[in-house]
Parts: structure tokens; C-alpha cells; sequence
């Protein structure tokens, strides 16, 4: 869901980097916070289902190996340094296949503990990936558990080492592997591996405090609604001045703005609040009561095409539907273009953005064209037939109370019956799109929404042949579009072991070319997350990539009565 470098875009006189200038130091720190989030997470368990709302609220109370940080660079988070060939704390070889690979050694940073007080140790690390490589566990970065690493042996409680399957260029990075406690989730596993997705103690005991090892911890949730955060006693970082945040799901994002300008909400996240249309009339009718911050990034809104669905395995079909799009026209009107249309999942603000990638203006006839060379003629209602008798309709879905979406859908479904599409809308809360729909593949047609990444990363789960979700690997993986394609499987491959800045770029456009060509999704835009951050709220940096603004979540601070 699991990919950026920029820096922020200003409208008009708004901040750039949306760090916000200090309080004075005679203003009073509140001890408690309410925020409001537009989904709710499927389930708390970090490594089953990929959910932004999920990780979101996770990185206050969990924190990975290594995370890129507000610059885009990796460091390490719960390890001291990053391994290093230069170093001599990673090494190169050559393995029993006789294919190059590497080894690299991580230490835990001292005085780790989970919330509970049990240290944290390579024990966690070992049993992290012995459950992750168990395809009946449904870890969604299965590739990475089931065929990256190869081993993981512990030297000490502290030191660990990790072999590779092969040689890559990000061999030193973890970002992928989220520990779990193995004093709790073990024996869960151990008892009913093939059912340990849903008896894990992430969504039977949410609240025990050995789940996590961040400078928060989950000490009340109510399903749907709120998830209550305390401080973690265990944390040996900065500490928080809040006794008590409260995290608020409100769906609808009317509601969600009514709350924030009732005061019922202190603070809408960016990442997963306000839609850019919603910010930017917020913004017109308080100018001043916020700091308005839009920050480029890598988040990528897209339509997957479910390719087991006879009518999109021709790829003449998948081509028309994205020429009958006219998305300058979708980004101007609706999003003042702040949004740049997307050509591929590689953004352009991205070093590796190819500007001479095949692109897709708006074409109606060049669409019917397609159609009509792929056998479907106007029917009754205008709505295209082939010779079979079969109707060019498809079920079209998306995450229900998102305003935003659910007009971009309108102007699709209106753009689309012109060249004679029939798309039936029905959508869904995101709790459940997310947590079933699109992890299961239970879509059988169009299916819209966002991917958020690291930086230079390739979107290997997404979509590798090897990464499709289903029930005998656990339904982990994130090809949902049932993707497979020999070419595009080789260039992921190449991108992982080339690693030299020239090289690499002829690699991303090769990558970037193919996916133009193959049509496996429609690509829309790319999203600015847009933040209306409160005058009394400080230490919030926007990141603009998967690690969202709550990995700093213990640096921030908020004045003021409220």
C-alpha cells in the first residue's frame, strides 16, 4: 500500500513545509486531543490488511524497523544504524544458487520495551517473520516474508541478521517489518495458524498494553467510532504533554468539517480528512482561522480493473475506458488543479517520472474506434453489445461518504455513457471495501481509490504476478486486479538489483512504458494532502509519503483552552 521527494506546494501565502512557527513559551500545553479521521481501520493487527486509516492511528502506539523521515530519507527507527556494505555491517555473497546476494546486520537500540515492560528482542524479530513467511496468516507484504528473506537469525537479544534472496538496491531497508510481540501473539499463532488473522490480540485484546512498543498505546476502542490513546509508561523517547487523544471516525466528511468548526474535533488529519475541494472551500470561507498546507506527495488515485472479468481482458476495452476520461478537465474543475493528472503510478514530482511515457488524452473517438474493433456495437440505450449479447456495464466502486470520490464517479459515469459504458455505482464504507471487498477480490468491475508509498519504491505487491490475493496464500499480496504479465514481472524484477542512478532511470521508464501500454489500471491523479492545521497546534510536519505525520506524533503540541 504500501514510495517520494519534494517540497511543499504553497497557495497563496500558506506554509510550505506546514511545520508550524513555535508557541510562546508562557502558553499552557493541553494534556488531551481529539482528531478526526474519515475511516475507521478493518483490524489492528499491522502486517494483515493495508489500510491507511490502520497504519495512521498505528504509527502513535507501533513503530517500525526503519521509516523514511518529513526529508524522505530512510533512517532507522527501532534499530542504531542502518547496515552498511561500506561499513562491513552488510555484506555481498554469493549463495548456494550461485545468484549475488547480501546479508545485513541490524541492532535493536537499547531499553526497548512494549507497553507492558517485556523487553523488546530479536525473539520478536524471529517470530515477526516465522509468522510472516506462513502464507496463512495473510500478511499483506507477503512477498517480502514468503521470498525476500530468505533468513533471519538472532546473534544476541539485540543483534540480528537478514539474508536476502538476492541482491537489491534497498537491501538495508525494513520499512516492510513491523515487529509483534512474541510473548503475546505466539502462542495465538501457534494454537490456530490457519485462523490467527482473526484471533490475533490486535482485534481480540486491542487494548493490552504488551501490543505496543510507541510513545502511545490503544486504551479504549469502540468499533467503528473512536479509538482512545494513553501515554506508553514504557516509551523511552520524547514524551507527549497529551494524557488522552482521541481519534473520532467520521465518515461523512460534511459531518467531519462540522465538527472541526464546532470545536467538537480539535484537528482533521491530513492524510485521511478533508478531500482538496473541501480544504479549498473551507479555506475561502475561513481564511484565517487555520494554516492551510497542500502537500505534494505520493499518493496516487487510481481505478483497479478486475481482470478476471471477461469484458476487461481485452486490453482494447481497458484503453477506451481511459481516452473517454477528460481528467484535466476533472482536476481543473474539481480540484482548481492542484492535483496533476497521472500518467502512471510514478508521480511527476518523482526523480524517476519518465516525461516521455505513452499518454492518454481525452479521445472520445478514439475510444468508440477501440470499441468498435473490439466488437462492441451500440445497443439498446446506447449502451454497447458484442456478438455474444453481452453489455459493456460494470459495477463501479469506491469508499461511500467520500464527496470527493463519489463526484469524480458521477463525472466518470457521465463521460463513459457517452462512448456507450454502463457503469452501476455501489459503494461501500471503507472498513469494509477495504477490509473485504478489495482484499478478497469480491469487486467485479471497477474499483476506486488511493495508494500511498515509500520513495523509489517499485510497486512490487501491487503488481507482480506472484502478489495476487487469494485464499490459500491467506489472501495476502496487493494485486487485486489479478495482473499478470511476463514483461512487467521482469522489469519489478530488474528494478530491484539495478541500482546505479542511470541505469535505474532506464529501468522506471522501461516499468512506466509497459504499464501505459497494458492499461492494468485506469490512473487518475495524484493527490496533495491538504491540512487545515490549527494556530494552537504545533510540531505536525507533513510528509507527503506512506509514514504518515503521526510517526512524530510525540512532538506535538497544542495551546490553549478549549
Amino acid at each position: 500500500m504500501r514510495r517520494r521527494l519534494a517540497a511543499g506546494l504553497a497557495v497563496g501565502a500558506l506554509a510550505l513545509a506546514g511545520v508550524l512557527a513555535p508557541v510562546p513559551a508562557s502558553a499552557q500545553n493541553r494534556d488531551q486531543m481529539t482528531i478526526g479521521l474519515s475511516q475507521f481501520p478493518s483490524n489492528f493487527n499491522p502486517n494483515v490488511d493495508s489500510m491507511l486509516a490502520k497504519s495512521w492511528i498505528l504509527y502513535t502506539s507501533q513503530r517500525p524497523i526503519t521509516a523514511f523521515d518529513a526529508d524522505w530519507k530512510l533512517n532507522c527507527v527501532l534499530c542504531e544504524e542502518l547496515p552498511s556494505i561500506a561499513k562491513g555491517t552488510a555484506q555481498e555473497f554469493t549463495n548456494a544458487a550461485g545468484q549475488r546476494t547480501v546479508r545485513a546486520t541490524y541492532t535493536l537500540k537499547p531499553n526497548l520495551k512494549w507497553g507492558d515492560g517485556t523487553p523488546v528482542t530479536t525473539k520478536d524479530v524471529v517470530f515477526t517473520w516465522t509468522i510472516g513467511k506462513d502464507q496463512r496468516t495473510g500478511f499483506a507484504n507477503n512477498d517480502f516474508y514468503t521470498k525476500k528473506l530468505v533468513n533471519v537469525t538472532a546473534q544476541d537479544d539485540r543483534r540480528f541478521t537478514v539474508e536476502r534472496d538476492k541482491f537489491s538496491c534497498d537491501y538495508n531497508n525494513m520499512e516492510q517489518f513491523v515487529l509483534l510481540p512474541a510473548h503475546v501473539e505466539e502462542p495465538i499463532y501457534r494454537a490456530d495458524p490457519e485462523n490467527y488473522k482473526t484471533k490475533t490480540a490486535y482485534d481480540t485484546q486491542t487494548t493490552n498494553p504488551a501490543l505496543y512498543n510507541g510513545p502511545f498505546r490503544i486504551a479504549a476502542v469502540e468499533r467503528g467510532a473512536s479509538v482512545t490513546l494513553e501515554p506508553n509508561p514504557m516509551w523511552e523517547g520524547p514524551r507527549s504533554p497529551f494524557r488522552r487523544v482521541v481519534i473520532r471516525a467520521i465518515e461523512n466528511l460534511p459531518a467531519l468539517e462540522a465538527n472541526l468548526l464546532s470545536g467538537d474535533v480539535d484537528y482533521v488529519s491530513g492524510e485521511l480528512g478533508f478531500t482538496i475541494d473541501q480544504l479549498l472551500a473551507l479555506q475561502k470561507r475561513q481564511p484565517d482561522r487555520f494554516t492551510y498546507t497542500y502537500r505534494p506527495g505520493l499518493v496516487y488515485e487510481h481505478i483497479d480493473l478486475n481482470l478476471d472479468n471477461p469484458l476487461l481482458k481485452d486490453v482494447r476495452v481497458r484503453q477506451a475506458l481511459l481516452y473517454a476520461i477528460d481528467r484535466e478537465v476533472v482536476t481543473q474543475e474539481l480540484f482548481e488543479g492542484k492535483q496533476p493528472v497521472a500518467h502512471t503510478s510514478v508521480n511527476p514530482i518523482d526523480a524517476n517520472f519518465d516525461p516521455n511515457v505513452p499518454k492518454y488524452g481525452f479521445d472520445p473517438a478514439k475510444a468508440r474506434q477501440l470499441l468498435d474493433a473490439a466488437g462492441f456495437r451500440p445497443g439498446p440505450g446506447g449502451i454497447r453489445v458484442d456478438g455474444q449479447g453481452r453489455r459493456l456495464s460494470f459495477e463501479f466502486q469506491t469508499t461511500a461518504g467520500n464527496t470527493s470520490r463519489e463526484t469524480v464517479q458521477q463525472v466518470l459515469q457521465a463521460q463513459w455513457k457517452e462512448i456507450g459504458v454502463e457503469v452501476v455505482i455501489k459503494n461501500e464504507p471503507a472498513r469494509v471495501f477495504f477490509g473485504q471487498t478489495m482484499r478478497e477480490r469480491k469487486f467485479t468491475g471497477l474499483a476506486m481509490f488511493a495508494w500511498i508509498s515509500s520513495p523509489d519504491s517499485p510497486p512490487r505487491t501491487i503488481l507482480h504476478s506472484s502478489q495476487v490475493p487469494t485464499a490459500e496464500n491467506g489472501w495476502g499480496g496487493q494485486n487485486y486486479m489479478n495482473y499478470q504479465s511476463a514483461r512487467m514481472d521482469k522489469a519489478l524484477d530488474d528494478l530491484d538489483v539495478t541500482c546505479d542512478a542511470g541505469p535505474r532511470r532506464a529501468a522506471w521508464a522501461e516499468f512506466q512504458k509497459i504499464y501505459a501500454e497494458e492499461v492494468p489500471v485506469l490512473p487518475l491523479f495524484f493527490r496533495v494532502e491538504p491540512y487545515a492545521i490549527p494556530k494552537t497546534l504545533s510540531g505536525l510536519q507533513p510528509r507527503g509519503h506512506q509514514f504518515s505525520s503521526t510517526m512524530g506524533v510525540e512532538d506535538w503540541r497544542m495551546t490553549g483552552a478549549r
